[in-house]
């Protein structure tokens, strides 16, 4: 099963279906972060890579292709042969995304099962998307035609990578359009490995490409290219803004993004203790804490704060840190050394506002991006750690007395991705729901992200969504057409 030592079959640029090295011949390393040590050499796209990428994209998308002359039908069976070689194949790709992203083998075989079940659900769709008929005034038939937005480039993050490819793939291809993605360059090798499957599964050339490279020489070419109608995004709200200019300046491409967080989970002093105490942990450190929609600003009543501190340590004080690959690890590494070292920064910061370390508190070692799951209490909303997305595995616990006080405070914030409360009370649960600035409202639950439900921010925490059927209408393009009756 786990297997550190996992063959990477494929490290070159994937277009037109085939695997090719970079026009300028570079690569870039992508390594292990449990050991700093390096994988393999990645093929490294840029601008001209991008091009070319774009103009297979251009051509499967000509009317006359094969691609779309093809039935929708057709479209959703092909589909649901690649999940089904996703799933044949998930003991590799599981292997590959821990030995790329540091997250636990268990993990990974999560992720690639719920991009199995996302790649399946939007298969289905593939022959369901159609236009309405429409009673205008006058003496005319009027109905509306849905269809694909055509080239389309994607850009995904490191924290999910399958699961992310599966996410921007599923609704595009169910649409009818071809693609162009980026991995992130942090966690290439099972986007490059699935553009592999998806050429065995019998898409043809040019409907999917991948160029793993960099953000500012393939991330912006894609961005700002001539040629393609549409981008989505998942990243981080500075680089969504960029993206928003480039795509602007350019050809006034549709954007969708999908963007930082700093998400509260509000808990109310009727709520079990214990149980509140394990859905805060499970929100916050879930993916070593890598993880847009995270927990990770806890408010909690003030009359049940310190019991539901104590649990809170504990939990975290108890999770195993550890190689991907430890059947018993709980906790990776963090993704590469930037990262751990913003996150190690974020701890020194709430140490120094005057927040108080429960647990954890340092880095684990010297070998790798290991960092302890860390809970501070005594957080104050004006400290950088309640403030600013952390990305890591750090609890803020935060002290509220009333309804209305905390929904002002949990408001309070540039981003508005997701939100939570914990309590048997229906009305405080109601009144929380309708008055907190959140694309997604979990009640007594967290993180309860499912395919057929759609998901998305606020504020700056993006714009358009993805999942559920709201995910087809960013890959779409409505034709009004109206005939003129009695002229036939």
């Amino acid at each position: 099963m786990a297997n550190p030592n996992v063959e990477v079959l494929y490290n070159q640029i994937f277009i037109n279906n085939n695997f090719v090295n970079s026009v300028s011949g570079k690569t870039f390393q992508t390594i292990n972060p449990a050991n700093k040590n390096k994988i393999i050499d990645v093929a490294e796209a840029d601008k001209d890579d991008v091009d070319l990428a774009v103009n297979a994209a251009k051509t499967a998308f000509q009317s006359d292709s094969e691609w779309r002359k093809m039935d929708a039908s057709a479209r959703g069976q092909l589909m649901y042969k690649l999940s089904e070689l996703i799933d044949k194949h998930k003991i590799h790709l599981a292997n590959l995304e821990s030995l790329d992203n540091g997250k636990p083998f268990s993990d990974s075989l999560l992720d690639i099962q719920m991009a199995v079940s996302t790649l399946q659900y939007y298969a289905g769709f593939a022959d369901k998307i159609h236009g309405k008929t429409i009673p205008a005034d006058g003496p005319y038939f009027s109905f509306t035609k849905s269809q694909p937005v055509g080239v389309v480039g994607q850009i995904i993050p490191w924290n999910y990578p399958i699961l992310m490819l599966a996410w921007k793939w599923g609704p595009a291809l169910a649409t009818g359009c071809t693609i162009v993605l980026k991995p992130a360059e942090q966690t290439p090798l099972t986007a490059l490995h699935v553009a592999a499957l998806s050429k065995e599964a019998g898409f043809p050339d040019g409907v999917i490409n991948v160029v793993p490279g960099y953000g500012p020489t393939a991330g912006k070419a894609i961005a700002c290219h001539q040629d393609i109608n549409k981008v989505a995004f998942t990243g981080s709200t500075e680089v969504g803004k960029l993206i928003m200019e480039e795509a602007a300046k350019s050809n006034l491409k549709r954007v969708s993004l999908e963007l930082g967080g700093k998400s509260p989970l509000v808990i109310f002093d009727d709520f079990n203790v214990d149980e509140a105490a394990k859905i805060a942990h499970d929100a916050i450190f879930a993916n070593m804490g890598q993880n847009c929609c995270a927990g990770s600003r806890t408010f909690v009543q003030e009359g049940i704060y310190e019991n539901f501190v104590e649990k809170a340590a504990n939990l975290a004080s108890q999770k195993k840190v550890g190689d991907q690959f430890d059947v018993d690890t709980q906790v990776g590494p963090l993704v590469n050394e930037e990262q751990y070292n913003k996150v190690l920064s974020m701890i020194e910061s709430g140490k120094a506002e005057g927040a108080k370390v429960e647990a954890g508190g340092s880095k684990v070692g010297d070998t790798g991006y290991f960092v302890y799951p860390t809970v501070f209490s005594n957080v104050t909303d004006n400290m950088k750690i309640a403030r600013e997305e952390i990305f890591g595995p750090v609890q803020q616990i935060i002290k509220f007395k009333t309804l209305d006080e905390v929904i002002k405070r949990a408001n309070d914030t540039k981003y508005g991705l997701a939100a939570g409360v914990l309590t048997n009370n229906l009305d405080i649960a109601m009144q929380f729901m309708d008055n907190i600035n959140a694309g997604s409202v979990w009640i007594n639950c967290y993180d309860a992200v499912n395919v057929q439900c759609p998901f998305g921010g606020f504020k700056q925490s993006g714009q358009g969504r993805e999942l559920g059927e709201e995910g087809l209408k960013e890959y779409l393009e409505i034709k009004t057409v109206s005939i003129r009756k009695n002229n036939f």
